[in-house]
């Protein structure tokens, strides 16, 4: 017998895995895909019960739009990543889900950016601590990273700021074991201070918790996506 129930909830399911990495496939590559959610009543009149029930025969016409729809999604999801492993993160709700052959395979807490802005004294300085929103390209990675310090973590402690080439700009042990890079300064790496996992806490880094970080950082090559979004 055919479970209406079971299978509407398979396929919703498989539409919140793929609204993520749909809404940015949208964003860069301006695709017109438009997801008619059921039972939502359009230009109603009334405003105290905003859903209605749908009859079985109603109810499986929208159900096998939506999985049209999914369909084409995921064939686009595919091309774009060409069947590589990839990262979906939301900077919202501060969790990842690591993706390999069009399966999760992982998913868990991190953190991003503050969106707090710094400057100072003189304001002739200013950062705006964010996680960039988009596709981005695991550019590089590496073991054991070192953290040098830019010119912000000397503001942010009120030190002054030392010559480029100083050795006070070298912090060891503080990136985690891994580090990936997506550019301009943004890396996915681990943290000490994991009890702020799952909260905007970084000044645009991705952070991770060590056994996280690990699958990530062997899951992803260079030249893997990582959606941010």
């Amino acid at each position: 017998m055919f479970d209406l129930q079971s299978h509407k909830k398979n396929i919703l399911l498989t539409i919140l895995l793929l609204a993520e990495l749909g809404l940015l496939l949208l964003l860069f590559f301006s695709m017109t895909f438009f997801t008619e959610l059921p039972f939502t009543l359009k230009n109603s009149q009334t405003t105290a019960n905003p859903f209605v029930t749908l009859s079985e025969k109603d109810l499986s016409k929208k159900i096998s739009k939506m999985e049209t729809q999914n369909n084409t999604l995921e064939r686009q999801i595919n091309r774009t990543v060409a069947g590589q492993s990839y990262m979906v993160v939301n900077v919202s709700t501060n969790k990842f889900r690591l993706f390999t052959k069009g399966q999760m395979v992982r998913e868990g807490l991190c953190s991003t950016g503050t969106n707090v802005l710094l400057t100072t004294d003189n304001e002739k300085k200013k950062w705006f601590f964010s996680t960039p929103k988009g596709m981005h390209t695991i550019i590089g990675k590496t073991t054991s990273p070192v953290w040098i310090k830019p010119d912000w973590a000397f503001v942010e402690e009120g030190l002054p700021i030392p010559p480029a080439n100083s050795d006070l700009r070298y912090e060891y042990g503080v990136l985690g074991d891994y580090a990936m890079s997506l550019g301009h300064g943004y890396l996915i790496h681990g943290t000490l201070y994991k009890r702020f996992l799952g909260m905007p806490a970084t000044h645009g880094c991705i952070r991770l918790d060590d056994e996280d970080l690990e699958v990530v950082y062997t899951t992803l090559s260079i030249g893997s996506k990582v959606f941010i979004f």
